[in-house]
């Protein structure tokens, strides 16, 4: 089974057999993943502790950037400061109520094993940290894996949205080297492990995918957070068919509309021509360029723009065409040009794509789910004010 937090940094799954069109990767500690030299923008290392910060009736993280950033949750995530490890009559190792069920994949900085809660009897997706290990690896001169992973979780802890990975609980104890975060687990497969085959999804399938891609992505940008790493492998099914967002490792947040950025790319494959070019770009547009090339892989199996190694990938995104079948579908054709055009100032925009011809075709606008912090007004409605969906 296929889940969310495999180690997808040696390809790109069915649409891609290249080991260089994932993640590059740095000989620096077999435990971990290899997004060492990802960012390039926080200054500093944070310190150990997860609490919020609150004003009011407002609460803030401080491991997130900005003063004004508001935890947009119903209920605050659970967080825990003691480890009890233990054993379960059925032999099976334990930390605190979560019972060891099995290893269903790697995180960008520690593995991820499915327990079951001896509380509600419900599994979830355990990741853990090594706080040594992750401590002695820089990603930047100024940071360390440990503050990257700690990022992580601070932005999952603002967000909850259907489209979304929910975190549940962060479990640190201050005299422990490891730390463990708690999500929800989706027992289903990345959508592009869906299909079974390397020849696409089909454009009603596809659609619905999309569908809910935009609406998780919407989410995010409106409370300034820039995902970084949209592709299938990121994108995991639940076994109703909704979309859920996942993996936060290389994502951002930002406030004041200032989503500037100068990284390395998420992975190659998916990268916007902007962020090949060594200089600052917008996260957000360049997340919408992935959208776009997920799409293109949905509908035709593989990616728009490939090359025999990392710098032909990069001179094709940068100075090829893109190729669209002559059968496509006009407004598909027209949505995939919007999405993948080379400029990004030219590129469509998030709610343009979700009141497209193509996407609402069939299924009328997309359902967005209400704001609880009310950052965003389109987050309230859809785009004409209904709130229908494709079932």
């Amino acid at each position: 089974m296929s889940w969310l937090f495999s180690n997808s940094s040696r390809g790109t799954g069915c649409f891609s057999c290249f080991g260089f069109l994932g993640k590059p990767d740095k000989e620096i500690d077999p435990f971990l993943d290899d997004r060492f030299d990802q960012e390039r923008t926080l200054n500093g290392d944070f310190d150990g502790s997860y609490g919020y910060i609150c004003e009011g009736n407002r609460k803030f993280d401080p491991f997130v950037p900005g003063k004004n950033r508001v935890i947009c949750r119903e209920s605050p995530v659970k967080e825990t400061t003691h480890i009890t490890r233990g054993e379960a009559a059925c032999g099976q190792k334990m930390i605190n109520e979560y019972v060891r069920e099995c290893t269903i994949g790697r995180g960008s900085y520690g593995k991820v094993v499915l327990y079951q809660s001896r509380i509600d009897g419900k599994q979830y997706a355990v990741k853990a940290f090594y706080k040594s290990r992750l401590s002695r690896v820089r990603v930047t001169p100024f940071q360390t894996a440990l503050s990257d992973a700690r990022r992580e979780v601070s932005i999952m802890k603002i967000l909850e949205h259907p489209n979304i990975i929910n975190l549940i609980e962060v479990i640190d104890d201050p005299d422990s080297d490891q730390f463990y975060i708690v999500l929800e687990y989706v027992e289903g497969k990345s959508i592009c492990d869906a299909s079974g085959t390397c020849g696409g999804l089909g454009e009603n399938t596809s659609r619905r995918y999309l569908r809910d891609i935009v609406s998780g992505l919407i989410y995010l940008h409106a409370h300034g957070i820039v995902h970084g790493d949209i592709k299938p492998e990121n994108l995991l099914l639940t076994g109703s068919g909704t979309v859920k967002i996942g993996d936060f490792s290389v994502s951002h947040a930002f406030e004041d509309g200032n989503d500037e950025l100068w990284r390395s790319p998420g992975t190659p494959v998916f990268t916007a021509p902007e962020c090949c070019l060594g200089s600052t770009y917008h996260g957000k547009t360049a997340d919408i360029w992935a959208v776009g090339v997920t799409l293109y892989c949905m509908i035709l199996g593989y990616c728009p723009f490939v090359g025999d190694c990392l710098e032909d990938t990069y001179d094709k995104i940068l100075n090829s065409p893109l190729y669209l079948p002559g059968e496509l579908d006009p407004d598909l054709k027209d949505l995939l040009q919007g999405l993948l055009c080379k400029d990004p100032k030219q590129r469509m925009t998030l709610e343009s794509v979700a009141a497209h011809r193509w996407v609402v075709r069939d299924c009328g606008p997309i359902h967005l789910t209400s704001c609880r912090c009310k950052l965003n007004s389109f987050q309230k409605e859809s785009p004409t004010g209904e709130k229908t969906d494709c079932t």
